[in-house]
């Protein structure tokens, strides 16, 4: 009570004498300071019954004061007093005794405002980094203390310095390793450094510096060598303070080259969120550095890369076993940041909801570090997080035998698979799921990549839930922006086009024959298998001229493709009028499919642009066309799924058909050949996804016989698959039923994509 009256009296004086000249003021407090511990016996009185936190922050403003009144990037006498008498070593000292109790929380919090508040560069004198090197070092050592937030503040605010002018952080790469998990550096003595100048240096070694630049040149060193202005009094006083040994955090830091890092690692482990959240993006401003040291140093003498990895594998492992895949599927989207999350309060709570969302906000963390990240940084975390997540945790889940473990596994895949936004960890995941092979695959060597062998299995697994929740992770996988992905599914297999058989034009059958058709093409209406189209079925020639894009000297009608119509009617036509329900539903016409292909193909074309595909086929003479044909084990399970479409429940075909959609999208001239054009000559033994659906109409046309009534059961179930009619008595032949409406809406589908990719390819 005394020491605050006498702190209340003292400002009253100072508010009524005349102001004295700013460095004169500045000595004074300054002064005030140490007289403390020359005068002050009882060592155990909290900092904030003393004056010390008032001269403190009198001393700043005055600092501001004068850096107000001079020119930008002026040094003033207060700065420089402050600088030349090492009074940042000297309140280091003073922070790590913690004398008086509360002394680091001061010392810390004008550390950071001096840092702050003062515009001009400080961090590149000697005698300020130093110190801050120093200090750095104090913070994280005890996770939970009371100084917790003052340490934050003041990382974070090295960091955005850091960031301002990334050059400084050279400063904070030592040129020696210190191990100080072991050697309780808390416990060393205060008055080691305020003897003289050699102990001020001692517990630090120089700044690496690739070269030397104004601010940071050898005047300052020499300054550095210079004994601090110190009474002789205070040394004395200081000599018998004694700071007792803390508890060391639990975590071992076995490298000491980046201290900064360090410190933020381990307040990342705080049990209070803030904290941890503050750490996480003082880390990621460090990771987003441009110098090439700093980011060789953060992934190679520090625990950066672990901790990342350590904990998603933690995270990971803490997950309940019995988690409902549907809540890992609609659970909402998460933000590193913000994934406080309180049962009580949630709806829609379910177990392990909880866990869940740490292993998701965690890993969209290590996403965004790897996205703001320095190339080199982000390429060894992600390379950390492959090996020893992906490889290490993720992989033995996804290739177990328990259809329950495989149901979860693959759901948590498929959610980050949908959650990755970084270039980087996307590449590392790609590789992790498909390899990195590119030669054109073999039945015989199908198992190069056991993971990805065991994924495409899983398609045509015998569980349902399985097949779609694995089909639905190589859906979102064919949207990401990674070139790598069609390549090794798909067009690998497609190179040399040797689904073709070749043959040699004749000197009197050019491109088009009188009709208009393509040379070797088939006429639908000469096809034994579409006998019985209708004319309302197919689109008339006056039709297509209206809708069709108009031929250009740059763009002729006949320009070696088949022509789009024939293509879009003969997908039209593929099911018979018997087979079809949706001329008896309004609204659920091919052309609802056209606005969605537009838009997608738009997207896709988007994705592929930089990846500087061919606009037409490869020359069939510069095609090995000897070589022996296989689709890749990709293509042969969706196919393989789609030849059985009639026998099979209504969400796996919806599943299978949204897929091979998505690849018809891509606007790579072998996938458009290979998918949509029905008029490719295949080569002996080779099926094209046309081929397929003809044979499945082909069996369907043979199954509708058996069934009585089939058109009314038809379209009954499709007004309710629509729910335009209530569910009711269960109608016979269900599933046979559904296949056919889903095999109708997929034709109209594929129609609809053939059509927009014409018009985009023959638009000028």
């Amino acid at each position: 009570m005394f020491s605050k009256f006498t702190s209340i009296l003292q400002h009253a004086v100072e508010a009524l004498a005349p102001s004295l000249p700013l460095q004169e003021d500045f000595v004074y407090h300054w002064k005030a300071i140490t007289h403390y511990y020359i005068e002050t016996s009882d060592d155990k009185a909290p900092v904030t019954d003393t004056n010390i936190p008032s001269h403190l922050e009198q001393m700043l403003d005055i600092l501001v004061q004068e850096e107000k009144e001079r020119e930008s990037g002026e040094t003033g006498p207060c700065m420089e007093y402050l600088l030349h008498h090492k009074i940042l070593e000297t309140l280091y000292t003073l922070g790590k005794a913690d004398c008086p109790p509360g002394m680091k929380q001061q010392v810390l919090g004008f550390y950071t405002k001096l840092l702050g508040r003062i515009k001009q560069p400080l961090l590149p004198h000697i005698n300020v980094h130093r110190p801050v090197q120093k200090l750095i070092r104090l913070c994280g050592e005890v996770l939970a203390t009371p100084t917790e937030n003052e340490e934050i503040q003041f990382l974070c605010i090295v960091c955005a310095k850091l960031k301002e002018d990334p050059y400084l952080v050279n400063f904070f790469l030592e040129n020696k390793s210190k191990s100080l998990a072991s050697k309780g550096a808390a416990s060393v003595a205060a008055q080691d450094t305020l003897k003289g100048p050699d102990s001020l240096s001692t517990d630090t070694g120089q700044p690496c510096r690739p070269e030397e630049r104004p601010g940071a040149g050898p005047e300052h060193t020499e300054l550095d060598e210079e004994p601090p202005l110190q009474t002789d009094d205070l040394s004395t006083s200081l000599d018998n303070l004694s700071v007792a040994s803390l508890p060391e955090a639990t975590v071992v830091r076995p490298y000491q080259d980046y201290n900064l890092v360090n410190s933020l690692l381990n307040l990342t482990r705080s049990p209070d969120g803030r904290i941890a959240v503050k750490a996480c993006e003082g880390l990621m401003l460090l990771a987003s550095l441009p110098e090439p040291k700093a980011a060789k140093c953060l992934t190679q003498s520090t625990c950066l890369c672990e901790l990342l990895t350590d904990r998603l594998a933690a995270l990971y492992k803490a997950l309940p076993p019995t988690v409902d895949p549907l809540d890992i599927e609609t659970v909402e989207a998460i933000n590193w940041g913000l994934d406080s999350y309180s049962h009580k309060e949630d709806a829609s709570a379910f177990p392990g909801k909880r866990a869940l969302i740490s292993f998701l906000s965690w890993f969209d963390y290590c996403d965004q570090l790897i996205k703001e990240a320095q190339k080199t940084t982000a390429v060894a975390l992600a390379k950390a997080i492959h090996e020893r997540f992906f490889i290490g945790v993720m992989e033995p889940q996804l290739m177990q035998t328990s259809e329950m473990g495989i149901l979860t596994s693959t759901a948590l895949l498929h959610r980050i698979v949908r959650q990755v936004t970084s270039n980087v960890l996307l590449q590392e995941m790609v590789f992790f799921i498909l390899g990195e092979q590119r030669e054109p695959e073999t039945l015989a060597e199908m198992n190069r990549h056991p993971l990805r062998h065991r994924l495409i299995e899983h398609c045509d697994h015998i569980s349902d839930e399985i097949s779609i929740m694995t089909l639905r992770m190589f859906e979102h996988l064919l949207q990401k922006p990674n070139e790598h992905i069609l390549y090794n599914l798909v067009l690998r297999n497609l190179e040399e086009r040797n689904y073709t058989e070749y043959k040699p034009v004749c000197p009197e059958d050019k491109d088009v024959v009188e009709n208009g058709q393509i040379a070797g093409a088939v006429d639908l209406e000469e096809d034994p298998l579409f006998t019985d189209i209708s004319p309302d079925n197919t689109l008339s020639n006056q039709e297509w001229l209206s809708s069709s894009p108009p031929a250009t000297p740059d763009h002729p009608k006949n320009d070696g493709k088949t022509e789009v119509h024939k293509i879009v009617n003969s997908f039209l036509c593929l099911v018979p009028d018997e087979a079809k329900s949706s001329y008896h539903v309004e609204g659920t016409g091919y052309d609802t499919y056209l606005r969605d292909a537009h838009r997608q193909f738009r997207d896709y074309c988007a994705i592929c642009l930089r990846w500087e595909w061919p606009g037409s086929p490869k020359a069939l003479e510069k095609c090995n066309l000897e070589a022996t044909f296989f689709e890749g084990h990709f293509l042969k399970v969706l196919f393989d799924r789609m030849g059985r479409i009639l026998d099979q429940p209504y969400d796996v075909n919806l599943q299978v058909t949204s897929v091979l959609s998505r690849l018809s999208l891509f606007p790579h001239p072998h996938i458009h050949e290979y998918l949509l054009d029905p008029y490719v000559n295949l080569a002996s033994g080779c099926r094209s996804l046309f081929s397929v659906i003809v044979r499945v109409v082909g069996d369907l046309m043979v199954r509708i016989q058996r069934i009585q009534d089939f058109t009314p059961k038809l379209l009954l179930v499709r007004k309710r698959l629509l729910g335009l009619e209530p569910e009711g008595p269960m109608v016979d032949h269900i599933t046979l039923l559904e296949g056919v409406i889903v095999l109708e809406e997929f034709c109209k589908e594929l129609a609809a994509i053939a059509f927009v990719k014409y018009h985009a390819s023959s638009t000028p």
